[in-house]
């Protein structure tokens, strides 16, 4: 399996920034990592390789990012408004640096994003954002509104609230969505939603899933046994949803 690493000073974060490449042509994907992982956790875990075939078949193209969740949405030593903004200078660094190196590696005109976990919602939220970037986009295991607090989880912006935080939050900013525009290109985009059956996120899930199609967007559910929020269930889900 081709295997490329790639690492460069990033001037939207102003940082280093690293990522992973597998495979040599086909669908690129850009691939999310689960909350405050590093951009190498889904090849330990053994999720690049069940995607083997393909990547070898020249079918799919992964390239695999880090997180900065830890600077952005899981920083409780700054304001939530602070959080927020952090995270859209990952996005731009997405936006602005990742894509053109796609474009460089990967000249199908076909790009996916997806992500399990915090990587689904990065994944989702790109998605529905710049639907015209994208063929396809894929969440395991996500959560589409980090303000909500279901079962354990925190609500990731503590109460605070603007016009940001809704508008990089999917399953809000989806229901009130009137532009056409946006709407016609997230009817030309395959979306697809994968949840366990006990996931605390499963009713978040089935909303966002239920908003879409009120708005005439198709969109693909599944649900899986368990919470299905491990590894050794995604290494099972990737190849039918990715």
């Amino acid at each position: 399996m081709h295997r490329e690493y790639h690492k460069w000073f990033s001037n939207n974060l102003q940082r280093d920034m690293e990522l992973l490449v597998f495979g040599h042509s086909g669908r690129a994907v850009l691939f999310f990592p689960t909350r405050m992982a590093r951009f190498y956790d889904y090849e330990n875990w053994g999720i690049v390789d069940a995607l083997k075939s393909l990547i070898e078949n020249g079918e799919l193209q992964l390239f695999c990012l880090d997180s900065i969740d830890a600077e952005s949405f899981y920083n409780d030593d700054v304001f939530p408004s602070v959080r927020i903004d952090r995270h859209l200078q990952y996005e731009k660094y997405v936006l602005d640096e990742v894509l053109p190196l796609i474009y460089l590696k990967n000249n199908g005109g076909y790009i996916e994003t997806a992500g399990c976990s915090m990587g689904a919602y990065h994944a989702i939220n790109l998605a529905m954002k710049y639907p015209w970037l994208f063929r396809k986009a894929v969440g395991i295991s996500g959560r589409y509104d980090l303000t909500d607090a279901p079962g354990d989880f925190k609500d990731l912006m503590n109460g605070f609230r603007n016009e940001v935080v809704y508008l990089n939050m999917p399953a809000q900013f989806i229901t009130n969505l009137s532009d056409n525009h946006l709407i016609n290109h997230l009817r030309q985009m395959e979306i697809i939603l994968a949840v366990g059956e006990t996931d605390p996120f499963l009713g978040a899930n089935q909303y966002l899933s239920q908003t879409l199609w009120n708005k005439g967007i198709q969109n693909q559910f599944h649900t899986w046994e368990s919470n299905a929020h491990r590894p050794h269930y995604w290494r099972k889900m990737v190849p039918l949803y990715i």
